[in-house]
């Protein structure tokens, strides 16, 4: 892949393709929505940087000051805390392993919070954190749906890890995510999913100090029920992170509108099949991932649809087929096949925004709002790192 545009490049018609593109101006309209949502709601927004994995995305959200960030991995954290960011919480279950890289964030002065859900975890990182003489916060995963990984509220192993975390400084408090919420097909199950989840994590944190223990951070979200929840009492801060560019799946629950999706790759068209009603191009699932997201929805999307270079969509057109290096495009409910010649250029808007931006090193950067010229390529404004390895 090549998402590094040569010196010349000027506008979205310039890089070789495919590469990923963000509209800002969608990406700041998506986070201004749910920071007013959360603000109402009384709550720390405390967002995920596992779609985006960019310091320049995340600076977005503060208007370029730092702000609590979630991340999925040790590179993600130590990439923030490279950028100044010293609030931060791994949110994926600690592998032993990894904790001599923890504590190395602990001593540079970052409060990096950690995932366990089992009394063998408990244990390493106690030893750990008595090794190192220092406190290191931990958050006891709680399932509220079943989705992955956690103890459910009732599990006796809850206040049994909570006393082994405690007895060395380390507890922290209690952190759930409702996976499940992906697969709330109306507005009301997403309702009950967010509460769901809060009453979940309220009910172990309550679980918590009953036995005597200090729960500090109640901490809970994904992107539907962040976008869902009414009421977060007990509740200290909501995550999420899918919403800073949103995908065909969130529009497709009702989440959002196309309109919001601020990640696309721009692709070339390279061949054409008329006996099998085909048009190729260069954007396969190296460009675009394998995510099928929408399968499962009312709407299956293919693996994208697609607009043209100003990001209007072309009425029927979808992705529908993936290799390696080639896209397919159909037409769907029989329509006829635009007139798209070999070498025209064209943006695919993703199923899954964390999957798709995973296949590219960094994103240009363009602004709908700033574009004088409704019929022209779209100015880059600005070529964004991303963050990658683990």
């Amino acid at each position: 892949m090549n998402t590094t545009p040569t010196p010349a490049a000027r506008t979205l018609a310039d890089p070789d393709t495919p590469f990923a593109v963000i509209d800002v101006h969608k990406s700041l309209r998506n986070i201004e929505r749910l920071q007013t949502r959360a603000d109402r709601l009384g709550v720390t927004l405390r967002p995920h940087t596992k779609t985006a994995k960019s310091l320049d995305v995340t600076a977005l959200l503060h208007h370029d000051s730092t702000c609590p960030v979630t991340v999925s991995t040790l590179a993600e954290a130590e990439a923030f805390a490279d950028g100044g960011y010293t609030d931060i919480t791994y949110a994926v279950g600690i592998d032993p392993h990894k904790l001599p890289r923890v504590i190395s964030l602990l001593r540079r002065g970052v409060t990096l919070r950690i995932l366990l859900d089992s009394t063998e975890q408990a244990t390493s990182v106690t030893q750990a954190s008595r090794q190192a003489a220092l406190p290191i916060p931990t958050q006891i995963e709680i399932d509220c749906d079943g989705h992955r990984g956690g103890l459910k509220p009732d599990n006796p192993d809850l206040t049994e890890i909570g006393r082994i975390l405690h007895g060395a400084g380390c507890l922290d408090g209690v952190l759930t995510h409702a996976g499940e919420s992906y697969f709330a097909y109306s507005a009301h199950e997403q309702h009950l999913a967010a509460e769901n989840e809060r009453d979940t994590a309220v009910a172990a944190a309550e679980r918590l100090r009953a036995a005597g223990l200090p729960v500090t951070t109640v901490s809970v979200g994904s992107t539907p029920t962040a976008h869902a929840a009414e009421d977060l009492t007990g509740v200290t801060e909501l995550r999420a992170g899918n919403y800073v560019f949103f995908d065909l799946v969130m529009a497709g629950l009702g989440v959002c509108q196309v309109d919001d999706l601020a990640l696309s790759v721009v692709v070339t068209v390279i061949g054409h099949r008329p006996e099998y009603g085909w048009i190729v191009t260069d954007g396969g699932w190296m460009a675009m991932s394998r995510d099928r997201g929408t399968a499962a929805q009312a709407q299956d999307q293919g693996y994208g649809l697609v607009t043209d270079l100003t990001g209007h969509p072309i009425p029927n057109l979808v992705m529908t087929a993936a290799s390696q290096e080639h896209g397919t495009l159909t037409a769907r409910n029989g329509a006829g096949l635009p007139d798209l010649p070999i070498g025209t250029r064209l943006r695919i808007l993703p199923n899954h925004a964390c999957a798709t931006a995973a296949q590219h090193h960094g994103y240009h950067v363009v602004d709908s709002a700033q574009d004088a010229d409704p019929a022209s390529a779209p100015v880059i404004q600005a070529l964004w790192p991303r963050i990658t390895g683990w």
